[in-house]
This record gives C-alpha cells, structure tokens and sequence, in this order.
C-alpha cells in the first residue's frame, strides 16, 4: 500500500508540473484567458516601478534559492530519511513547480515597452521561434530520460519492487551539438517575443540569469558523479550556441 502511495504521489506531483508548465506558456505568450489564466507577465494587475521590480526581484531569487538548496545532496539525503527514496525527485518537482506557479500568480507588470514588432512576417517568425524553443526543451527531455527526470521512473521502480539505477551517460541527437539543449530551448522561448515589455525583459533576464548559474553548479556536480568521460564530452561540445561542430563520430 505504501508503494502504490508513493507511486499516486509521483504522479501528482508530474501532473502538476504540467500544470505549471502549460500555465507558463500561456505566462510568456502574453496573452490573457479567462479566470486564473488571466495573469501573465504584463497583464493582470497594474503596472508599477520600483516596488514591482523589487517585489520580481525576490521571486526570482526564491525560485533560484529553492532550486538550489533541493539539488544539494545533503538536502536530498535529508528528505531521503523523511520520505521514501523514491519521492525525492517527485518531491523536487513538486517544489519547483509550486514555486514557479507562485511566481508568476505574485508577478508585478512594470511599465514601458522596449521593442514591439508590427509586421506580420516579423510576428509569425518570432512565435515560430518561440514555439520552436518549446519543442526542443520538452523534445530535450526525452534524449537523456523524461520519467527519470521528473521522478515517475523512481516511484515505477519503487512499486515494482526493483531496484534504481542511473541513467546511463549518453550523447545523442541535440546533445551531440550543444551540452544544455533544454536549456537553450527555455531561452529562445524566453526572449522570442513580438513585443517585449519591460516586464518580460525583467523576467526573461533574470530567468536567463538563473540558467547559467544553475548550468554552473550542475556541471560541476555531473563532473564529479562521471569523471572523465563527462570531462571529455564538456571540452568537445559547447555549452549552449553550437559554434564550433562536435569531434567524435
């Protein structure tokens, strides 16, 4: 019975992460629907100055923090010992996604536009941009392993009574171009946009910031877990603009 609860809570806590994820799009496109969808980045309450930039400000850095003290291992030990195994990831998810959603309920707009595309050949190629950098973070997923990354392999291994093991280091498709091609789709999504206001610069520049920050922290923890292999692959492939092509076949 336990395991089949462990097994009900990964799946909430991923459908969550849907929620959140599909509620984030709708944050970024800027466009406002009905009830609790009507809070995007600029629209849903008015717009402020200093006290909305501030008040963004210390969202960001709560999700930041969250997502920071949750990956340490000393954290994830110590949830270790609280919940099953099995939860941890889900439990991360589970964080993450409810600090995000919290984010962007909270969010101040703030006044002013930097730049705002009127032709419709400009607009169709920034939303294919946009639309494009969801495919490939959510495509990105897949190449390394989806229900790992968002805990559902954890609690499927846990009910099934077998035993976890690591997902086996492997380079294949995007990663064989760029190290973070997840990472690089969040940002294309973050900064393609028709009309970017100074709400979404704020939101796009401090989430932008966050990526690089977390990239810095994860592959100094993935060189320690891999060692050379990981080193090897780190110094052939970029970290996010393919600039130079891969070297081995």
């Amino acid at each position: 019975m336990l395991r089949l609860l462990a097994a009900i809570c990964g799946v909430g806590c991923y459908l969550m992460f849907l929620t959140v994820f599909a509620y984030l799009v709708v944050f970024l496109v800027d466009i406002p629907l009905p009830g609790l969808l009507s809070k995007t980045v600029t629209h849903g309450a008015p717009a402020g100055g200093f006290r909305a930039i501030a008040q963004d400000v210390l969202l960001m850095a709560l999700f930041g923090l969250q997502h920071s003290v949750m990956a340490r291992t000393r954290f994830k030990q110590w949830i270790e010992r609280m919940l099953p195994s099995s939860l941890e990831r889900s439990t991360y998810v589970l964080a993450s996604s409810a600090v995000l959603a919290l984010m962007m309920w909270q969010w101040q707009p703030i006044e002013g536009v930097v730049w705002q595309l009127e032709g419709e050949v400009a607009q169709y190629f920034l939303w294919s941009l946009f639309g494009l950098g969801l495919t490939l973070t959510f495509a990105a997923t897949f190449l390394t392993n989806h229900f790992d990354l968002f805990g559902l392999r954890q609690v499927y291994l846990h009910l099934a009574q077998k035993t976890y093991t690591n997902v086996p280091f492997k380079t294949q498709w995007f990663y064989r171009i760029v190290r973070h091609p997840m990472m690089l789709g969040l940002l294309i999504s973050l900064w393609a946009t028709p009309t970017m206001t100074m709400s979404h610069l704020l939101f796009a520049a401090g989430m932008s910031i966050y990526v690089f920050v977390g990239i810095h922290f994860e592959e100094r923890a993935l060189l320690l877990a891999l060692g050379e292999n990981y080193a090897q692959w780190r110094r052939e492939t970029p970290m996010i603009v393919p600039l130079r092509p891969h070297s081995r076949r």
